[in-house]
């Protein structure tokens, strides 16, 4: 698999090509190459590209160090054919050549308690199947399966002020949706981390089903 220099990486970008973060969830929410789509290799990885990403399109890679070849074999794998290198020295060779970043706000549900009373922009998205949520949710909670986000632009349709609080089961899915808002615009985003498994243990946050 070629290795990109930030500036090859660059041109990639400015040609169109899709970037696709595979790192652990928690590096990707710290900081990530604006636009990019979280896929972390720490979840069903193989599934969720194959779910969300067209194998018509050019791709190109952000890894862990000493995932390379085992990441792109996985896409490989998968069909798709249409990756076109992965960055050189990884997100950390990005961001010590300056270039812009981009991250999510991580917020534990105590946290999201606190807000709920006081913050009328909050909208808080649950982004597992409707199963799970039909089972029990956070109060309000918009659900938003992200089976779903193929195409956001599409679906998505919030307003700028809007702080958007997001949660999947473990906390997995809601980073990847978390990245899909962010590349169509949405700025105000926050992952709840541990998610409902972790929320459903928060006394003060009201469930309903």
């Amino acid at each position: 698999m070629k290795q990109l220099k930030t500036i090859e990486f660059k041109k990639k970008l400015a040609q169109g090509s899709i970037v696709v973060d595979t790192r652990d969830a928690t590096d990707f929410t710290e900081g990530f190459i604006p636009g990019s789509i979280f896929i972390g290799h720490e979840g069903n990885m193989e599934d969720w590209a194959t779910i969300l990403l067209s194998k018509d399109k050019s791709i190109i890679l952000v890894t862990s160090e000493g995932k390379d070849n085992e990441v792109a074999e996985k896409f490989s794998q998968n069909g798709y054919n249409k990756i076109d290198g992965i960055l050189e020295g990884g997100f950390e060779s990005w961001k010590n050549a300056g270039e812009k970043i981009d991250l999510v706000i991580d917020i534990e549900p105590d946290e999201l308690a606190m807000d709920i009373p006081f913050d009328n922009n909050l909208t808080i998205l649950d982004v597992r199947s409707f199963e799970e949520y039909s089972k029990s949710h956070v109060k309000d909670a918009i659900n938003l399966p992200l089976s779903e986000m193929t195409d956001v632009a599409q679906i998505a349709d919030f307003e700028e002020h809007q702080n958007l609080y997001i949660y999947s089961e473990n906390g997995y899915r809601s980073v990847i949706a978390a990245s899909l808002l962010k590349k169509e615009g949405y700025y105000s985003v926050r992952n709840i981390q541990g998610g409902f498994e972790k929320i459903k243990h928060e006394k003060s946050i009201h469930l309903e089903k």
